[in-house]
């Protein structure tokens, strides 16, 4: 990485207004942007720089680590897999999300995620990683062995970011059977007699656990200092529960009423960006666009498609009344930084890092053209 670097030519986003000009990054942080060209530096030929997206909320991994039922793939090579799409998605900043808390059918045991945390470790410090990565913990609150599982990742500084989940029947994002038999009934290939005993026995489970956990996990970050995340909330009671819990992002709500009490509640109200892209849920809830018009939207996640991040703003500004590109990619950029506590990133301005994307776009699908993470170019 060179000690100084002029980009110029370029249609700058801000945090509220798009400019053109020139930034200089120097030493990996942003030293000066200035309206109009400069005769010196790399021409980005009027395409748009942005800051480098920042994360929340992806299991991509897991398709990396697990791509077949029952098939597992050497860690450092699904992580450095993995790796190479965030990036060239122009994310610079990624919570790699893993799951805690198994049933007999689903689930990783215990010790399993421990280890996949400590390969990302390892490799981010062998330098064989170009994003950066925190730990997001995918608590599943009605299993019984969750907390056993997250007491392995207490004393573990890269855990930024837990959420609470419970995908039991009947509640929060399955309120109703019909996905929840399309998801565990219809894939699975279950009888009718082993569907029933399957939801009898998910059922029995949140009864047990799922409270109880839930309070003790959130007890353990608020003792920590590390970020909450309530999960599918869905009513005016589970977003009550959540200010009780000091949650911070409400990940995916399924209703609006749970959404508009989340966001006056001063939570950040987090939905995926494929669900801006194909215009619904995949599981039947509240469409993203909607929130977005109302004003209910602050953070968008890839969830499974990391490519959607960056689609998803565009089609916002494209498609929404009154929310402009910067607006929209506040979304992915300094919003979801912000929710996190990261105040060094996010956006292009003076002191930052030089976090930061190259994107075209005429019309349609913007193409990643650059990556820099730190001043450093790593796509």
């Amino acid at each position: 990485m060179s000690a100084e670097q002029v980009f110029t030519n370029a249609q700058l986003v801000l945090e509220n207004e798009i400019v053109s000009g020139s930034l200089v990054v120097r030493d990996g942080l942003i030293a000066a942007i200035d309206s109009g060209s400069s005769r010196h530096g790399e021409d980005l030929e009027g395409d748009f720089l942005i800051p480098g997206l920042v994360e929340l909320h992806t299991d991509h991994l897991e398709a990396h680590y697990s791509p077949r039922p029952g098939v597992r793939w050497n860690l450092t090579a699904a992580i450095q897999s993995y790796d190479a799409q965030i990036v060239t998605s122009g994310i610079t900043t990624v919570f790699d999300c893993l799951r805690l808390g198994s049933t007999e059918d689903a689930g990783f045991p215990r010790g399993e995620m421990r280890e996949m945390a400590d390969a990302i470790e390892k490799a981010g410090a062998k330098h064989r990683l170009r994003a950066e990565h925190y730990i997001h913990l995918r608590c599943e609150v009605p299993t019984a062995d969750v907390v056993a599982q997250f007491e392995d990742f207490v004393e573990d500084p890269q855990v930024r970011l837990v959420s609470l989940m419970d995908h039991s029947p009947g509640q929060r994002q399955f309120q109703t059977m019909d996905q929840y038999i399309l998801y565990y009934k219809i894939k699975r290939g279950l009888s009718d007699e082993a569907f029933d005993a399957f939801v009898a026995a998910r059922k029995q489970d949140s009864d047990l656990y799922s409270a109880m956990h839930r309070q003790a996990i959130a007890d353990l970050c608020a003792e920590r200092g590390i970020a909450v995340a309530s999960h599918d909330d869905a009513t005016q009671a589970h977003v009550e529960e959540a200010i009780a819990q000091k949650v911070r992002l409400a990940e995916f709500p399924t209703s609006i009423e749970a959404a508009r009490a989340s966001h006056e509640a001063g939570m950040s109200v987090l939905m995926g960006a494929p669900n801006v892209v194909r215009g619904k849920s995949h599981s039947g809830n509240i469409a993203a666009r909607d929130l977005a018009a109302l004003g209910l939207l602050d953070v968008l996640s890839s969830d499974y498609i990391p490519f959607s991040l960056l689609v998803a703003p565009f089609i916002l500004a494209d498609e929404i009344d009154g929310i402009a590109l910067p607006e929209a990619l506040r979304m992915i950029t300094a919003n979801p930084a912000r929710a996190v506590g990261l105040t060094d990133r996010g956006r292009l301005a003076q002191g930052l890092r030089g976090d930061m994307v190259r994107v075209k776009r005429d019309d349609g699908v913007p193409i990643v053209r650059a990556v820099w993470r730190e001043g450093r170019r790593v796509a």
